[in-house]
């Protein structure tokens, strides 16, 4: 009750000061631009479906489906365009995420993980194309397993989003959208080899006509890969291959049909932790042979949009499944599997009233778990859970001041309901500068395996978990720098109650999840800038400041600086580009299991800059070579302790769009 009434304090004072410019939005007879203004019903609709045809805007926002500009957005979103994605020649959409401002990347072979703000990887919540594309059993996301399309964009908001999602957003939302038929037709491939063993390709076919629109997709990631233990000799490579579609049909001028579905396939290599007390490596990641994963996941939506009053009310009905499988193997057999599955089905009904937004969102959801783990000493039995999801948002845009506001009850069989908020307000003091404040609450669910996991002498499940629950605030200013420059500074404070973690109680000291009775608390500090340098330069750049602490104790894997900037080079007509991108990452606290009691040790990774450049020549209209340098310097590092991350890598390829 303390920090909601603190952040109500919060949001009413950020209406105080903005209320002159509401008052000002009032009195002027000039009406605020209609967001729709212009476009077909057709592009309404489509914007309804996420597919978000026009430039630098924001979808996942707002459940309305409406487009939002960043600047009245009134809390902290960035937008990686399918230009920045191209040009930088992102592969992995892992690596992009670098470069966004609060965004802490670690990964290994089999899981790569992403945290928002200092909140652990499975407070983040990832919509592919609309769709939930976490998996019920682990309770997060690899998103190592999501690779860049032709076309595709990202937008990621930062700050609690349970108020509009629910469950797994505390951290905030990362959405990837692949490009429609509609925004981007024709067709486009790229090949490529290097390093490594490395071959990498994908190919994309899109059409329209004028009722209609569909795109399809393939992309495969392989490599032979390198080492990731300390002084090994095995190398970890993978395999993954992803196969999407989606497409729209508009039946009559108001009414459209849209689906969307994806398979994603991963298959790699891995290495163990050496178990034996006895061993000078104990704890540490060794050579092991015959060891390998696959990660398997088939994801769709179908769903139905009526747009009535002209485009401004709207309702939308969908249903989504997903269906998600892991394994890993040793030369013995199967070590461990496991099975998750999820299906969701939402009406969603908005209002535009000039300058005022009203939606209504209902969702409902059943997650099923199975660990699928042979032999008998693991509990196989399947569990669901369900839960209803009620929605209220009400948006203003105005030419000074901006309004957002959503609150939602989560009706759980097995927790206690839940109420989460979220509120914010921004207003353009001049021109070029703007001020906004948000604040808002968020929920995170115990995951199945910390319910109910259970291996025999090696962890047991605790069913008496309770959820995770979180209230932050955050003041941020945008301001342009003359006509090609804009800088956004952030400053956010937000506290964790009821985290979940893993202790190792005596005697036994067997791996088991409980709630933490402190506080944990994240704070810090986040900037971005975007410059154009001439005519043939441009600038994007994010620095984060980090304070993240349980209890007065740095949390893991959550580093105090990270910085980026990718500079990127134009030749006139665009007959050729270049790009340096340069990453840092800070010095990270982790966990090691190098006792023999199996207690975890608390260790320090060191800090670690990458370069990659990269350069792109046009051969002709529609045919382009390229080439990349990836860890161009070759530093040695670790993201997760003991875990050597790849080293220097180059890869050429050829492209061609028509």
């Amino acid at each position: 009750m303390k920090n909601f009434t603190y952040l109500g304090s919060v949001a009413a004072a950020a209406l105080v000061w903005a209320a002159p410019a509401w008052a000002q939005d009032q009195a002027r007879e000039e009406q605020v631009e209609d967001p729709l203004a212009g476009l077909t019903m057709a592009e309404i609709l489509e914007i309804g479906a996420g597919h978000a045809p026009r430039g630098d805007i924001i979808v996942s926002a707002s459940r309305s489906g409406n487009r939002i500009a960043p600047e009245q957005y009134p809390g902290s979103a960035l937008v990686i365009t399918p230009y920045q994605l191209d040009q930088r020649q992102t592969r992995d959409i892992a690596d992009v995420l670098r470069d966004v401002p609060g965004v802490a990347v670690a990964g290994v072979a089999g899981q790569t993980q992403i945290r928002l703000r200092g909140s652990e990887a499975n407070h983040v919540l990832v919509l592919v194309d609309g769709i939930e594309v976490s998996d019920p059993f682990a309770g997060e996301f690899d998103i190592g397993t999501l690779q860049a399309e032709p076309g595709a964009r990202v937008e990621v908001l930062r700050g609690a989003q349970s108020a509009l999602y629910g469950s797994d957003a505390i951290g905030g939302v990362v959405a990837y959208q692949s490009a429609s038929g509609r925004s981007s037709p024709g067709f486009s491939a790229r090949i490529e080899g290097g390093t490594q063993g490395t071959v990498n390709g994908a190919a994309r076919y899109a059409a329209n006509g004028k009722n209609w629109d569909a795109a399809l997709s393939a992309v495969i990631v392989s490599t032979d890969g390198q080492p990731n233990a300390r002084g090994g000799t095995r190398d970890i490579g993978r395999d993954s291959y992803t196969l999407a579609g989606k497409g729209s049909v508009d039946v009559t001028d108001t009414f459209a049909l849209r689906a969307a579905a994806r398979f994603i396939r991963t298959e790699g290599q891995s290495n163990d932790s050496d178990f034996d007390t006895a061993s000078p490596t104990l704890g540490l990641i060794i050579d092991s042979p015959g060891v390998t994963f696959t990660n398997e996941a088939i994801y769709a939506l179908a769903g139905a949009r009526l747009a009535t009053l002209d485009g401004r009310w709207t309702h939308d009905l969908s249903a989504q499944i997903a269906n998600v499988e892991r394994e890993t193997d040793s030369p013995f057999g199967i070590t461990s599997a496991s099975e998750g599955d999820r299906f969701k089905a939402s009406y969603v009904s908005s209002l535009r009233l000039d300058e005022h937004n009203l939606t209504f969102a209902a969702d409902y959801e059943v997650e099923g778990f199975r660990n699928a783990t042979p032999g008998g000493f693991v509990f196989d039995a399947r569990r669901e859970i369900e839960q209803v999801g009620l929605v209220g948002e009400y948006r203003y845009s105005g030419e000074a001041f901006d309004l957002a506001a959503a609150i939602r009850h989560d009706i759980n069989d097995l927790f206690q309901d839940a109420t989460t908020f979220r509120v914010g307000a921004g207003y353009r003091i001049t021109g070029t500068t703007r001020i906004r404040a948000a604040g808002g609450s968020g929920v995170k669910n115990p995951g199945f395996f910390e319910l109910y996991g259970f291996v025999d002498g090696r962890f047991i499940g605790n069913a008496a978990l309770r959820p995770e629950k979180s209230t932050g605030r955050e003041v941020g200013l945008d301001q342009q720098l003359g006509d090609n420059a804009s800088v956004a500074v952030t400053y956010f404070d937000s506290e964790l109650d009821g985290e979940i973690f893993t202790t190792f109680p005596p005697p036994n000291f067997i791996a088991t999840p409980a709630n933490r009775t402190t506080v944990s608390k994240q704070r810090g500090v986040e900037v971005s800038l975007s410059a154009r340098i001439g005519e043939q330069f441009s600038l994007d750049a994010a620095y984060s400041y980090l304070d993240a602490e349980e209890n007065g104790v740095e949390e893991v894997r959550r580093p105090r600086h990270i910085a980026s900037a990718a500079l990127t080079w134009e030749a006139p007509e665009d007959a050729a580009s270049a790009t340096l991108v340069v990453r840092y990452n800070g010095q990270t606290p982790d966990v090691a299991f190098t006792d023999p009691s199996f207690v975890p040790v608390r260790v320090q990774l060191g800090d670690y800059t990458l370069v990659n450049l990269n350069a792109r020549v046009k051969l002709t209209e529609a045919i382009s070579a390229f080439a990349r340098a990836e860890n161009l310097l070759g530093e040695d590092y670790e993201q997760v302790f003991s875990f050597v991350s790849p080293g220097r890598s180059a890869v050429i390829g050829v492209e061609a769009k028509f």
